[in-house]
């Protein structure tokens, strides 16, 4: 077989070996010229230890490997302080547990709240003051009975007021108090010092930092929960500012854990970064990934890979059906029951378990594919 096949720079190509596996029972083919005889072993191994296929040409997926790892999906993941100081006086959610929007996380029992909303009151009344004394300023000057200076005076106060209500206001509305239960008359608001801090997206609670009693300080800093999606992840993968050109955002791809070997998860590229890391010559490439069955893990070590190009049919063998001999590389093809023939061959791409063959065999050939070690061991015996 000619060995010139082109290699391609950059990529590494997925080698698929769909013979049908067979037992060492089946029909011989001749042997190659460069094919060294190999005496068959006394005491064969057991039915099921060695395994036979046909090898065959068949078309080959061309693809770019990207190295990377699975991490929360942008804008589906949020760290969670408390925007106020206080005490924890009620946690509501645990570790793991699934969360909607809106659900309260914990309570706060609140001193700025208390501060707040007698603020609050106090510029409500003072509003109200300025309000009616504006009001009467106006009609005494209309009557001449009070001076132009005097009108401008209570009109100056009560823009004040204004301005002093609606800061106090704003600091409630800061603090999570509802909007709607500001705009009742005071005498009907149901104002307290606790606080309810809630989730802001639906998601599952995968980092807790709090429990009851704990004073938390309003700093946005101490994270008090982190909630996310894990229903829909992404992979984070570098690809060389060379092979930049092959990434297209909405291009379809397989992502690869080393938890679930030879499992493919469906992914999606989502985005492809703007700057080219000046140590690593790298962009960053994220792709979105179906989690529903919850079996990606964040921060997980992950290959990106995308299809680029066509098929192209290739000569291809389990990996495990070569042995190394001296750093040269041999498969065991049949000559007959319990009879094999060592034949030298060149490897190249290795890759998902599969190797392609450049020299040494032809299409047609049965080779051992599970066992070659076993015939190697009594090839040596013999």
């Amino acid at each position: 077989m000619s060995s010139g096949a082109v290699p391609v720079i950059g990529l590494t190509v997925v080698l698929l070996f769909s013979a049908c596996s067979q037992k060492q029972d089946s029909a011989p083919s001749p042997p190659s010229a460069s094919s060294e005889p190999v005496v068959a072993p006394a005491v064969p191994p057991s039915a099921g230890q060695i395994e036979t296929a046909v090898v065959d040409f068949k078309p080959v997926q061309p693809e770019l490997v990207l190295v990377g790892k699975i991490a929360y999906g942008e804008d589906r993941y949020s760290k969670i302080s408390s925007p106020l100081q206080g005490r924890v006086v009620e946690v509501r959610a645990k570790l793991g547990d699934r969360v909607e929007a809106g659900a309260t996380l914990l309570v706060i029992d609140s001193s700025d709240i208390t501060a707040a909303y007698s603020e609050f009151v106090k510029e409500a009344s003072e509003l109200e003051y300025s309000t009616r004394a504006q009001e009467l300023a106006k009609e005494l000057y209309a009557t001449k009975a009070l001076a132009l200076k005097d009108l401008k005076q209570a009109e100056n106060d009560l823009i004040k007021a204004r301005a002093e209500f609606r800061r106090a206001k704003e600091r409630l509305l800061s603090l999570r108090i509802p909007a709607a239960e500001l705009e009742k008359p005071l005498a009907q608001q149901r104002i307290t010092s606790r606080f309810e801090m809630k989730s802001p997206l639906t998601g599952t609670v995968v980092e807790r930092a709090v429990t009851p009693g704990q004073s938390v300080g309003g700093d946005v800093g101490q994270v008090l929960f982190t909630v996310a999606d894990l229903d829909r992840l992404q992979v984070v993968a570098d690809v060389y500012e060379r092979d930049l050109a092959l990434v297209k955002v909405s291009q379809v791809g397989r992502i690869n854990v080393e938890a679930y070997p030879g499992t493919d998860f469906a992914s999606v590229v989502a985005s492809i970064g703007d700057v080219v890391d000046p140590n690593t010559r790298t962009i960053k490439v994220r792709a979105w990934v179906d989690n529903r069955d919850q079996r990606l893990k964040p921060e997980m070590f992950a290959r990106l890979r995308l299809d680029i190009g066509d098929a192209t049919p290739f000569l291809t063998i389990p990996k495990e059906a070569v042995v190394e001999i001296d750093g040269k590389h041999f498969v065991y093809v049949v000559d007959g029951a319990d009879h094999y023939s060592k034949h030298e061959v060149t490897v190249s791409n290795v890759s998902s378990g599969q190797v392609r063959i450049l020299e040494g065999l032809t299409s047609g050939q049965r080779i051992v594919t599970k066992g070659a070690v076993l015939v190697k061991g009594q090839e040596v015996k013999g």
